[in-house]
C-alpha cells in the first residue's frame, strides 16, 4: 500500500474529486493548508516591512493498493495541471499497516 499525499490549489479540489471517482476511487481526507514553493507567495507589508506570505493549499491524502498507485497520480495530475507555478506537488510514502476501527480489519481490506 502507498500513502499520496498532493497538495493542490483549492479552485482544483472539484477537478480532482471528480477525477478519482472516474476510476472508482473515493476515499480521500482534505486537510486546508498555507505555503509557498517556487512561487514565493504574496507580500504584505506589516509594519513598513515586507513580510513573504503564505497562499492558501489543500493536501488531498489517500492509501491506495500499489497496482492503483500510477492510475491514481496519473489522475491527479490530469485534474490539477494548468501549466502554472503553484499547480502542486505530489508526495508518495510507503505504508506498512491499515487497520479499520470499527472492524478491526487490516491491510488493503481496512482501506
Amino acid at each position: 500500500m502507498k500513502k499520496i499525499e498532493a497538495i493542490v490549489r483549492p479552485n482544483a479540489l472539484k477537478a480532482v474529486l471528480h477525477s478519482l471517482k472516474e476510476i472508482g476511487y473515493s476515499g480521500v481526507t482534505v486537510t486546508e493548508a498555507q505555503g509557498h514553493g517556487t512561487q514565493k507567495g504574496e507580500t504584505e507589508y506589516y509594519r513598513s516591512q515586507s513580510v513573504e506570505g503564505l497562499l492558501p493549499k489543500l493536501v488531498i491524502s489517500m492509501i491506495v493498493e500499489n497496482n492503483m498507485l500510477e492510475k491514481t497520480i496519473e489522475a491527479i495530475i490530469k485534474a490539477a495541471h494548468k501549466g502554472e507555478i503553484g499547480d502542486g506537488k505530489i508526495f508518495i510514502s510507503a505504508v506498512e499497516q491499515a487497520i479499520r476501527i470499527r472492524t478491526g480489519e487490516k491491510g488493503q481490506a481496512a482501506i
